[in-house]
């Protein structure tokens, strides 16, 4: 699944117009009997505009394109999410060099 992620699907999300920042997240160790989340992309826009960008560009319907086979591919079940979040946004909110 990672290779396939890193060969296909990240190269068209890092494509995806007016994104910032793009990460992908691999699930490495979950809490007993909580949900199994394999992967996380997160993309970072700078502003709505930006967002609206993204939902347009050919890169977003190309990715979106090999979904279904890819999950098919690697899952029994899927659950896809998608949320909109505001970023704390402070130099507070930074952790303390050590």
């Amino acid at each position: 699944m990672r290779a396939y992620v890193e060969a296909t699907l990240a190269p068209l999300w890092r494509q995806f117009a007016g994104a910032h920042r793009v990460e992908v997240l691999f699930g490495q160790v979950q809490d007993p009997g909580g949900p199994k989340i394999p992967l996380v992309l997160s993309v970072a826009y700078e502003n709505q505009a930006k967002i609206d960008e993204a939902m347009a560009s050919p890169a977003r319907y190309e990715s979106r394109d090999l979904l279904p086979d890819f999950y098919e591919t690697y899952w029994d079940e899927v659950r896809l999410v998608h949320t909109t979040y505001e970023v704390l946004n402070d130099r507070q909110s930074e952790m303390p060099a050590k």
